[in-house]
């Protein structure tokens, strides 16, 4: 009687023994399932607040965007008469701005080297000798500009493209177009000093900052032909 209590006893003890090791290993697994889905949840709700901060940081360079494009006014057509006199630095000029709009390097370079040989032979006879000095200076700052551009890596293409509007619609005011341009103006090119480009469309494809910030600007002005 007594090796049967004994035996029941030890029967019971490893029943019990066996079971408690079953709740560890039980407890252990919920545990782990647990930090797993906290894991997963704390992971989940980081990816969000990301996306989120990033969706807001989109939303607020558009408006940014849109905001500073919405202030600009647009001033009255200038009128030039029509002429090919400066088809070919027009050309050069409007490569040099599409290259640019595409993030083109080599494409702009080449476009930079044609516009300083279309300033070199330009035929200094076309224009009335009461504006040839005016004109010998234009030229000077399309050669040295376009020069750069041919040399320069994309940044000092674009600040030197940049330059060269002013002089742009100064020479288009002598020489006169064959075509209808547009002044676009984008108010947060150069820390927000803004910049001015031509374009022989109305569509905005920013030069200055290409596929960084495609559509900033709008037209500022229509060069129209008499």
């Amino acid at each position: 009687m007594k090796n049967v209590n004994a035996i029941l006893s030890r029967t019971v003890l490893i029943g019990l023994m066996t079971l408690s090791v079953a709740c560890v290993d039980k407890k252990k697994e919920d545990n782990t399932d647990a930090d797993h889905l906290h894991d997963q949840e704390m992971h989940d709700e980081q990816m969000h607040d990301e996306q989120m901060d990033h969706d807001h940081e989109m939303i607020d360079d558009d408006e940014m965007m849109d905001e500073a494009n919405n202030t600009m006014t647009e001033e009255s057509d200038l009128m030039v008469k029509e002429s090919k006199t400066a088809s070919s630095l027009i050309d050069n000029y409007l490569a040099i701005k599409n290259a640019l709009a595409d993030d083109d390097k080599d494409a702009a370079a080449k476009a930079g080297e044609r516009l300083v040989q279309s300033a070199n032979a330009f035929e200094m006879s076309q224009v009335e000798t009461s504006q040839q000095q005016e004109m010998k200076e234009i030229l000077e700052v399309m050669k040295e500009h376009g020069g750069h551009v041919s040399k320069s890596d994309m940044v000092h293409q674009r600040e030197h493209f940049a330059q060269i509007n002013r002089d742009m619609k100064a020479m288009l005011a002598i020489t006169g177009s064959d075509r209808m341009l547009y002044q676009q103006y984008c108010p947060m090119y150069a820390d927000n000093t803004g910049g001015a480009w031509l374009s022989a469309s109305k569509d905005i494809k920013n030069p200055l900052f290409g596929s960084k910030m495609m559509k900033c600007g709008a037209v500022k002005q229509t060069i129209a032909l008499k």
